[in-house]
């Protein structure tokens, strides 16, 4: 494929609150031990198709930095530059954090559900500074550039785009091979944000826990198609950019 640059990207494995169908945002929830296991063989998947790579970014989240660090595991690359930040954190989910889903679910109605977690400009119910899951205190974040109370999918866009072409761009045209361990809503922001030249051939990409994705882009830095990893080189693409784009 003549396509100019490359970029994997691997959503988290299964931590305790997407076991439990809690909320999680930034809540700073580990590692499953089912989590652990599907942390390794994305690994192992990535060992198979003969990937290399060097450099890394992950959030500042540990079930991103775990996943990670199995990842990198497998590969044998722990020597690789590895860049925490909280831009590659998932939506800030305000008051819903550490919430059960069903709980959310049975106060609010599935209609405000629905567009908390779909319409671009709904921001889920702010998070006060007294909740037991309020971050304004921790380090990682320290000079935030706002109150950590809770994001709409256009904030969290926003911040994912600035990381993509801040950190990845560069790196990407410095000939590198970086990969991008997040978060389910940065993979779907990103695609999201570039539908307009891509074609998925479904409303919304799924986007599995601990599933490596290869991100294909032209010399122009748009994507000509994304492709789904599986073991033994069971790939699937997901999408192709329309010729007519």
């Amino acid at each position: 494929m003549a396509t100019g640059y490359s970029v994997v990207l691997v959503r988290h494995a299964q931590s305790e609150f997407n076991r439990d169908k809690i909320y999680t945002g930034w809540c700073d929830s580990d590692l499953t031990s089912d989590g652990v296991e599907e942390a390794k063989n994305a690994g192992k998947i990535l060992c198979e198709y003969g990937f290399e790579f060097d450099l890394a970014f992950t959030s500042v989240l540990k079930r991103a930095i775990k996943t990670l660090y199995f990842i990198q595991d497998e590969l044998d690359c722990h020597w690789i530059p590895v860049t925490k930040t909280w831009l590659l954190n998932e939506r800030h989910s305000g008051k819903l954090q550490g919430r059960s889903k069903v709980e959310v679910l049975e106060q609010y109605g599935q209609e405000q559900v629905h567009r908390w977690n779909h319409a671009l400009h709904e921001q889920p119910p702010p998070l006060a500074e007294t909740d037991e899951h309020w971050n304004g205190n921790d380090k990682r974040y320290a000079g935030l550039p706002f109150a950590p109370v809770g994001e709409s999918l256009q904030q969290t866009l926003q911040r994912s785009l600035q990381f993509w072409h801040n950190l990845v761009v560069p790196a990407l045209k410095a000939g590198q091979k970086p990969l991008i361990c997040g978060h389910g809503c940065y993979l779907r922001n990103l695609l999201k944000h570039l539908d307009s030249n891509c074609s998925t051939g479904k409303k919304q990409l799924e986007t599995p826990n601990a599933a490596p994705f290869v991100l294909h882009l032209d010399s122009d830095m748009r994507p000509a198609n994304l492709q789904f990893l599986n073991r033994h080189g069971n790939d699937i693409v997901l999408f192709k950019r329309s010729r007519d784009s």
